[in-house]
């Protein structure tokens, strides 16, 4: 079996936000990088997702870590992120 390492971002999203559009279209596209609620989440095997309307979890390449990264500091509605290292 290959093991790959992906890279999740756990995003915490401003309670007054209009939208879960906190990353572009093209950004998401460009770097397939798949956002999940919480419960999306755990029901694709991910545990200990903060039972929390304003976080998302942000998956994306191990590649694409800096790129995600810059965007997410940029964004207006994220308020933090914390990056986790996940093996596959």
């Amino acid at each position: 079996m290959l093991w790959r390492m992906i890279i999740v971002f756990e995003v915490h999203l401003a309670a007054a936000r209009s939208g879960d559009d906190f990353l572009s279209a093209e950004l998401l596209e460009e770097t397939g990088a798949q956002v999940m609620t919480p419960a999306e989440a755990r029901a694709v095997g991910f545990e200990g997702v903060p039972d929390d309307p304003n976080v998302r979890l942000v998956a994306v390449a191990q590649r694409d870590k800096g790129f995600l990264q810059g965007a997410l500091d940029r964004a207006h509605d994220v308020t933090g992120f914390r990056v986790h290292e996940v093996d596959m």
